[in-house]
């Protein structure tokens, strides 16, 4: 049996009081195309929230293909990903043009860091 890799609603971070909480309570990671936010959401999955402002890219355009390339790495590495988080992308590099590939490994990192982070923050 083939993996499914698709990405309905249910896998979005979309209120703006789960954004509050996972930039109130979890932990972050920086790197060089994003910033990752995590905190557990109590669910079997894990969600994706972004965060891709005018900083990034004045137009519109720009932002959305810089969303569409952050949501697609999200959704290839969803089962890669721990269970039962909210990852909130947070595009934090003025002008950035990312590559899936650089992406996908990138969100993978960055979201172990930030998750180890929550862990340790929670230990103490």
């Amino acid at each position: 049996m083939t993996t499914r890799f698709r990405f309905p609603r249910a896998m979005r971070v979309v209120s703006t009081r789960d954004f509050r909480r996972v930039y109130r309570e979890g932990s972050r990671a920086r790197g060089s195309l994003m910033t990752v936010a995590v905190a557990p959401n109590g669910l079997p999955h894990s969600r994706l929230g972004l965060s891709v402002g005018r900083a990034v890219w004045k137009k519109a355009v720009r932002r959305n293909r810089v969303r569409r390339v952050f949501r697609e790495a999200f959704r290839l590495e969803q089962h890669e990903l721990p269970a039962g988080l909210d990852v909130v992308v947070i595009g934090s590099v003025p002008r950035v043009e990312p590559e899936l590939e650089a992406t996908r490994r990138e969100l993978r990192q960055l979201t172990a860091k930030a998750w180890r982070r929550y862990r340790e923050k929670a230990e103490r």
